[in-house]
């Protein structure tokens, strides 16, 4: 599994705002083969993280070069004056997975 995380800074007082256009927003994730699961994290302090799960690498980097990603990304625009500054990208490979079935570990 690989994971990509954008973390974001809100402006304060606009972390409502900034869940709403989320709520609203196309998306086109579950058009892209490899593409396991979405979440929006809000942390106390008012951090959000868009949180991705991918099979593998090279299905995040598909993603990133489809134009489902270019028609998501275009909603950008509605951030202005919400984010307060750019995302920061995380990207990780995961080394052990636990679920309801049992755990894997290494390259999943």
């Amino acid at each position: 599994m690989f994971v990509a995380m954008n973390v974001f800074q809100i402006v304060s007082g606009k972390e409502d705002e900034f869940e709403r256009i989320w709520r609203e927003r196309e998306t086109h994730l579950h058009e892209v083969p490899g593409f396991v699961q979405f979440a929006l994290l809000r942390a106390e302090d008012g951090e959000f993280i868009s949180h991705t799960a991918w099979q593998d690498r090279a299905a995040f980097v598909a993603w990133t070069e489809s134009e489902q990603f270019g028609r998501g990304h275009r909603q950008g625009g509605a951030m202005e004056g919400i984010l307060a500054g750019h995302p920061q990208l995380r990207t990780y490979e995961a080394v052990i997975v636990d679920t309801p079935a049992g755990r894997t570990v290494g390259a999943l």
